[in-house]
């Protein structure tokens, strides 16, 4: 059998990270099995097995995964000519939030609170989405509000501050409306 290039590891392992969050959206973190993922991926459970030892792997893999998409998001608008101001930059990652991914993030912030690893990660994703907004707003006072980097630095980050919190809380609000489904009916 072929050995796979790094390449085709990593698409597989996308794939199957893809597949894991939609049903972690569909079925929640604890009712959702390999078999599940398996069935989603179209791939074979030995397949599975090959890229993650373990359904925590796969969770630790999904939150990383959403973290480095919401990383390209705002490091485009932090160089971007002109950086949305504070409120348009959470107006634009309100906007741009998948209420599946919500309703998955708050499952593992439910599971930080008892697994010391899962917690780990998640004050890890918290603290780089800190930084990420941190240096956006940091682009904004220096490309609009003509400040020097450093003090543009020091101002931005009360402010960055209070955009994570809000946005924590909209991933919150976010997660408790009905699915789009439940609301047809």
């Amino acid at each position: 059998m072929p050995r796979l290039t790094d390449a085709r590891k990593d698409l597989r392992r996308a794939q199957i990270t893809e597949a894991a969050m939609r049903c972690f959206g569909r079925n929640g973190l604890e009712r959702t099995s390999i078999a599940d993922i398996t069935a989603e991926s179209g791939l074979s459970t030995g397949s599975i097995y090959a890229h993650y030892r373990n359904k925590a792997e796969l969770v630790q893999a999904s939150a990383r995964a959403a973290l480095a998409e919401r990383a390209a998001v705002i490091g485009a608008w932090a160089a971007s000519e002109t950086p949305p101001d504070p409120d348009e930059l959470l107006a634009r990652l309100v906007a741009s939030k998948d209420p599946a991914t919500a309703r998955v993030a708050v499952q593992i912030w439910g599971e930080a609170t008892i697994d010391p690893a899962v917690r780990a990660i998640v004050l890890d994703m918290i603290d780089q989405t800190r930084a990420m907004l941190h240096d956006c707003v940091t682009a904004w006072l220096v490309k609009t509000g003509h400040r020097n980097p450093a003090e543009a630095r020091q101002h931005a980050a009360p402010i960055a501050e209070r955009v994570t919190a809000l946005y924590l809380a909209q991933f919150l609000h976010t997660a408790l409306r009905p699915p789009p489904e439940e609301t047809l009916s």
